[in-house]
């Protein structure tokens, strides 16, 4: 980068830390960031991860994972990783969600991401998920806090990579959905497949499409 862009840059992930930065304030200094990847998808398990930043670490370009590109991603999660105080990835299985609903197995993993820290957080900063850890630990939803929060963005980056990664190898063993780029999300293409070939091992039966192409062809059986 230009002495410039560095200059911008450093300035805009200086604003991310607005809301550590409050909580610095109050005696909080073990500040986690949780936030998920594959929420939405189709197909496979969700990861979850918690990070615990340096106090205001500076990550060039960190961001929103969803605003980065995959290799900018790739170079942060190796830097978060290193750099963290602690972090942890955790699975959320396509049974845990197909039993529990997305929701609320989105809450567990959540918790289950905290609890696995190695060094124990006195806030928790949570991408607009409500968590409650009675009063062991305060925590505060943020809505779109992947983009707002450098905890949060942290964690997102931590946990779509992970999750990228899977869907890499879930693409060698299921080649006809096209996980390798659509990441198990409802694209055209992938419903189209579900509807040819049938879903596999790996689909979440609760989701729709999914469902109702399962009930489709369980008729058709009859």
């Amino acid at each position: 980068m230009t002495i410039k862009k560095l200059s911008d840059d450093r300035e805009r992930v200086e604003k991310l830390y607005t809301f550590e930065n409050e909580l610095y304030a109050q005696g909080y200094n073990l500040i986690a960031g949780v936030d998920e990847a594959g929420r939405g998808s189709l197909v496979g398990s969700m990861t979850v991860a918690a990070v615990i930043l340096p106090k205001n670490l500076y990550l060039p370009k960190l961001n929103d994972s969803k605003k980065i590109s995959a290799h900018i991603r790739e170079i942060l999660y190796e830097e978060i990783i290193l750099k963290a105080i602690s972090f942890s990835v955790i699975e959320v299985s396509v049974e845990e969600i197909d039993e529990f609903n997305i929701y609320q197995a989105t809450l567990r993993g959540m918790k289950r991401a905290v609890e696995s820290l190695d060094t124990v957080p006195n806030f928790v900063l949570t991408d607009a998920m409500k968590l409650d850890f009675g009063d062991k630990i305060r925590t505060q939803s943020i809505i779109h806090g992947d983009a707002l929060s450098a905890s949060i963005a942290a964690a997102s980056i931590v946990a779509k990579v992970t999750r990228d990664r899977m869907t890499d190898e879930w693409h060698k063993k299921y080649p006809d959905y096209g996980f390798d780029h659509n990441r198990g999300y409802g694209t055209k293409t992938h419903i189209e497949a579900i509807k040819s070939v049938g879903p596999c091992p790996l689909h979440r039966k609760s989701f729709n499409p999914v469902k109702s192409i399962l009930a489709g062809l369980q008729i058709e059986r009859k």
